[in-house]
């Protein structure tokens, strides 16, 4: 497979943005399926170029699967201490291209199997070490289901990919500026729509806008409710996690704790929400902003980015805006459209922000 020239552009913008590679520093570029050769291949060539050092690491998702199925905590102790945790304190920088051709291959994975893996690799290799250590980012790549789950043709959806990660992110962040200032002073937020009446407080806590620099395609800004100030009802949009598949996610919280729920797969849902204390406990809050995202298509790293969204996260938070919540999931679940409500005043109308400073975010 030929190097195209549109991976060639988006390698140019991934490195010397998103994880701004140096001269003599290490990467690590790691493909998750075989598709996505080409993305590799041009960031290869392009951090020679630049006078880094690529570290390629390719895993079959056939393969990733046995060892998930058969994979325990021994196990993944074994792999992280041996392989994963030596090479990635090494990396300055880190890109993962995430190329399986189907995403449900490995909803056949059994809870405790899933947890050994988050617990003993996941958690310490990339939570604790990639996420605070390097200098990553995380993006998909194109391919006919990526399409299909996106309910477009291969070639409309290849452009649609492609725009949306290379949107011009310096501009989004200008954009992003003014809700930033007006969400650092505020207490109460609610969500009100269909099937969703929620509130939850995010005084004091940390924003972090995120354009471009950790996740292609981009376009959120986020931070995590106080712990127990979540109340109410929230439905959400289709959704995969560990490759299981949701048409709908409702849960009604007290007190930030889910206390009961109703979704498309209830016996999956009730697996991951006892995974432990904290699965039941929301680590993260954001506004979806990228103006190329309309709909959703069961690819959370496309899903979350939104225009007019929100997400409302299950599990482990992030230090840059931490509540104090720990589990070994992190499920970033989509709420979209629903009115938006800052300390009782109404400053977003479905999918349309309302105060002037907020309009250049409307597409």
């Amino acid at each position: 497979m030929l190097i195209t020239s549109f991976d060639t552009q988006l390698a140019q913008q991934l490195l010397t943005y998103s994880v701004s590679l140096k001269a003599g520093q290490n990467i690590q570029i790691q493909l998750i399926g075989i598709n996505g050769i080409s993305l590799v291949r041009a960031l290869a060539a392009k951090a020679r170029e630049m006078g880094a050092n690529p570290f390629i690491n390719i895993i079959d998702i056939e393969t990733q699967k046995i060892l998930l199925e058969s994979g325990n905590e021994s196990y993944w102790n074994e792999v992280a201490t041996i392989e994963g945790l030596p090479v990635m304190e090494k990396m300055h920088a880190y890109i993962g291209i995430r190329a399986s051709e189907n995403i449900y291959e490995t909803s056949a994975v059994n809870k405790a199997a899933n947890k050994a893996y988050a617990e003993k690799f996941l958690h310490p290799v990339h939570m604790e070490r990639r996420v605070k250590h390097t200098n990553w980012c995380i993006l998909r790549y194109p391919s006919p289901a990526f399409a299909m789950n996106a309910k477009m043709t291969t070639a409309n959806f290849t452009e649609y990919f492609y725009k949306a990660c290379l949107l011009d992110y310096s501009k989004l962040a200008e954009a992003m500026n003014p809700l930033e200032e007006l969400l650092r002073k505020t207490d109460k937020v609610e969500l009100k729509g269909n099937g969703t009446d929620i509130s939850l407080s995010v005084k004091g806590q940390n924003w972090v806008p995120c354009v471009g620099t950790h996740n292609i395609p981009d376009g959120e800004i986020f931070s995590s409710p106080i712990l127990d100030s979540v109340n109410g009802t929230i439905t959400y949009a289709p959704s995969v996690y560990q490759g299981k598949p949701f048409e709908f996610v409702t849960l009604h919280v007290k007190d930030g704790v889910v206390q009961s729920f109703d979704s498309s797969n209830n016996a999956a849902l009730e697996e991951i929400l006892n995974t432990d204390e904290g699965a039941k406990r929301f680590g993260e809050f954001s506004f979806g902003t990228n103006p190329m995202i309309a709909q959703p298509m069961y690819d959370i790293l496309f899903d979350e980015k939104i225009y007019g969204s929100n997400h409302l996260t299950l599990g482990q938070d992030y230090d840059e805006a931490s509540n104090g919540n720990k589990s070994a999931i992190h499920w970033d679940l989509v709420c979209i459209g629903a009115d938006v409500y800052f300390d009782g005043v109404l400053v977003r109308k479905g999918r349309t922000w309302l105060p002037e400073s907020l309009q250049s975010l409307n597409p």
